[in-house]
């Protein structure tokens, strides 16, 4: 804690800002990568967001207000700039979101940054089946361990609505993955 608040005044300080914001970037560039890249599903299109998400972080800083850690304000901004990224994509495609998304998981199988098998193929499938916010809950609890109270900080949501968000998620992908799982 105490190497935050020293990280963020030096943030906040222009002789030491630009030194402070690559530690921040070196700190938290692969954990906020893999975060996008779960909502957009492409590589390029998650190094774009992932630099539109620094970018917002260096000119804001100085309005960042403490009240919550970092990370999750950080977190907070990449996600939003991923929705926002997936709906004016979806939107200059003249498209509906879940379309695009079923899309862009079907385009993973050819996808040479994707490592994934046939399994975790259909889990992509599944999730981007969901309503987004049980995307985004399911994406954190199940790929980045998040505990609810993070999440709640981030998503600015209640953790029972989290908890049920979840739940919610997890019989839909287990139906999904029964009904489409090749015999």
């Amino acid at each position: 804690m105490e190497d935050e608040k020293l990280l963020i005044s030096k943030l906040k300080n222009p002789n030491t800002q630009e030194l402070a914001f690559r530690n921040l970037m070196k700190l938290y560039k692969q954990r906020l990568y893999w975060h996008i890249r779960k909502i957009v599903l492409s590589h390029d299109d998650a190094d774009d967001v992932l630099q539109n998400t620094f970018i917002k972080v260096f000119k804001n800083i100085q309005k960042f207000n403490e009240d919550s850690k970092l990370y999750s304000w950080m977190y907070r901004i990449a996600t939003n700039e991923a929705i926002t990224f997936i709906n004016k994509k979806a939107s200059k495609l003249n498209v509906d979101i879940s379309v695009l998304q079923y899309e862009m998981a079907d385009n993973l199988e050819n996808d040479e940054n994707y490592s994934g098998d046939n399994i975790q193929l259909l889990l992509q499938k599944a999730i981007v089946t969901l309503p987004q916010k049980q995307q985004l809950v399911f994406n954190m609890k199940y790929f980045d361990e998040m505990k609810y109270d993070e999440m709640s900080e981030i998503l600015e949501t209640s953790v029972g609505a989290l908890k049920a968000s979840y739940f919610h998620a997890v019989k839909k992908i287990e139906n999904y993955i029964k009904l489409n799982l090749p015999s």
